[in-house]
């Protein structure tokens, strides 16, 4: 993973790490559902940009360094990899 990527997400991820914390502390207080649902759909939907940050640093750095090696085998198994990925949507 390349540096700028890596230090963004782990960035995010103590943003999330404190939300989940946030959470937990509204359950403990027996705060109103919705609120607490909403929160959850918050991080679910931060994790997902992790996610998709992640993912674009595979295709940008590993996959691109697949194709340009010329390795065909590397290049299956990146496109395999993918396409796993994708079908557990």
């Amino acid at each position: 993973m390349q540096s700028d990527t890596k230090a963004s997400c782990l960035k995010r991820l103590g943003r999330i790490e404190g939300q989940v914390r946030g959470i937990a502390r509204m359950m403990e207080e027996d705060r109103y559902c919705i609120d607490l649902v909403t929160q959850i759909s918050a991080v679910r939907a931060a994790l997902k940009r992790v996610e998709e940050e992640v993912l674009r640093d595979h295709v940008s750095h590993c996959v691109e360094h697949a194709i340009t090696a010329g390795d065909t085998d590397a290049q299956r198994e990146k496109v395999l990899e993918l396409w796993d990925l994708v079908r557990r949507g």
